[in-house]
């Protein structure tokens, strides 16, 4: 499928509606994604500041605690897709936040492992569908054409939350003791617990479920926007003669989507888990002693610039027609920039060489969703998005806890990380392979395939 698509023959009504889309309901679902990260990564602020020490965590407990949210996660992302599918976008949505922000608010107040360990896996069962949820709610407000950018712009919450959202943690978790007597990092849980709530709350009145429902669209706005979408999918229909969600689970390209989006989100936790851990190390290794705040500062460092890459790989894509390479690239990139992080010397080479494996893995990511929704509609794109992630964010739940058994086991972090590099490396060996085979069934049918070969 050529996945290029020259702007200027567009007419100007699909301008405007796009730049409408694009400025009243990416920033506000970005906001969403941005608090979703945050509540579900702040045990990586909490842990080294703090809650391992009050809780008597050995790094493979926090790491089974970090990584079990992904088991109630999983459990009922698929299902919580369709039936965001069946209920509309906008309840589903606000249903999950508020829900989440409950549960994340009781972290507040955690004993002991145990206690960590129930909160974590309801907080996973919370947040099930909210991620491929959001997704497939942008999907289906813009044509394929435009995707990519509107997702681009969405993803950039990702990068942003460390951004803002560690010194943040670290401002939170600095008010130790004057708030409620709260120790730092229970302040901290409490304080980025409640805007999931306020949010959640905000989202019922706000979103809308599609173009026909949306009073701040012009009538030939709405007009092109349904006609355009109603057209794109009526076609992927037709191609696929199958829209049921039994459908993606038999894909073989959606399976194969599932285990290359394994790699990446393997190698994305475990940088965020445990890059705060890595920094208190460079305190021994420096001498240098950081407080919390700085200590959020520093792990902000790596994803300034993965947003900035994110923004023109996504803007490359955007231009050129995605390519394979435009994943392939930056999953090889991370596959031998993480491990090459044990070799850098020193603390600033290192965190070089980890902006450069942020900057790889979010360069990938908003293209990479692209793809499930060029070949899936309907209750098949709700199953088929979810599945992939699913699958995904099994890595979610392995990443933090082979990385920290392993690091128990072996009394460093040189293991661990070869493991992600290989990890990302099969991911862009799956991506060439899935590549060929789109190549090769698209010289035998004229069915439409969802990527495209490189460039010669």
């Amino acid at each position: 499928m050529d996945t290029s698509h020259p702007r200027a023959a567009e007419p100007d009504v699909a301008r405007r509606a796009i730049r409408k889309v694009a400025w009243r309901l990416v920033p506000f679902v970005a906001l969403m994604f941005f608090i979703n990260y945050l509540d579900r990564t702040a045990i990586g602020f909490a842990a080294p500041n703090g809650m391992n020490d009050d809780l008597a965590l050995s790094a493979a407990q926090f790491g089974f605690a970090s990584g079990v949210f992904f088991v109630g996660y999983i459990l009922l992302e698929v299902p919580s897709n369709l039936a965001l599918h069946r209920f509309g976008a906008r309840r589903w949505l606000a249903r999950i936040m508020v829900t989440w922000g409950i549960v994340a608010l009781l972290f507040t107040w955690v004993q002991n492992f145990e206690q960590l360990v129930v909160l974590r896996f309801l907080l996973g069962v919370a947040e099930a569908g909210f991620f491929p949820g959001a997704i497939l709610f942008l999907s289906l407000w813009v044509p394929a054409a435009h995707r990519g950018r509107i997702l681009m712009l969405f993803y950039l919450a990702q990068p942003l939350t460390t951004v803002i959202g560690a010194p943040l943690a670290g401002a939170l978790i600095q008010q130790h003791g004057m708030f409620f007597g709260l120790e730092g990092w229970r302040f901290m849980f409490f304080g980025v617990a409640i805007p999931a709530i306020v949010i959640g709350v905000i989202a019922w009145f706000y979103l809308k479920d599609k173009p026909a429902d949306a009073g701040w669209l012009a009538a030939d706005e709405k007009e092109w926007l349904t006609a355009a979408l109603a057209k794109e999918s009526a076609a992927t229909a037709a191609s696929q003669k199958h829209v049921s969600a039994r459908f993606a689970f038999r894909s073989g390209r959606v399976w194969m989507l599932s285990f290359i989006y394994f790699g990446f989100i393997y190698g994305l936790y475990a940088l965020a888990f445990f890059l705060p851990t890595i920094i208190n190390g460079f305190q021994e290794q420096t001498g240098a002693t950081f407080d919390v705040f700085q200590k959020g500062l520093i792990t902000a460092i790596p994803y300034v610039p993965a947003a900035i890459a994110m923004y023109f790989w996504s803007r490359d894509a955007s231009r050129r027609g995605l390519r394979t390479w435009h994943i392939v690239v930056p999953a090889l990139v991370g596959a031998v920039s993480i491990p090459l992080a044990l070799f850098a010397g020193s603390p600033a080479l290192t965190i070089a060489v980890i902006t450069l494996t942020a900057m790889a893995i979010f360069a990938a990511l908003p293209n990479f969703w692209t793809l499930p929704t060029k070949f899936l509609t309907g209750a098949a794109a709700a199953a088929g998005v979810a599945l992939i992630n699913t699958i995904g964010n099994l890595a979610g739940f392995s990443a933090p806890y082979v990385t920290g058994a392993v690091h128990d086991w072996t009394g460093g972090y040189e293991v661990p990380m070869f493991i992600v590099g290989a990890v990302m490396l099969v991911s862009a060996i799956l991506m060439i392979v899935l590549a060929r085979r789109t190549t090769s069934a698209r010289a035998a049918t004229p069915e439409p395939a969802e990527v495209e070969e490189p460039a010669r």
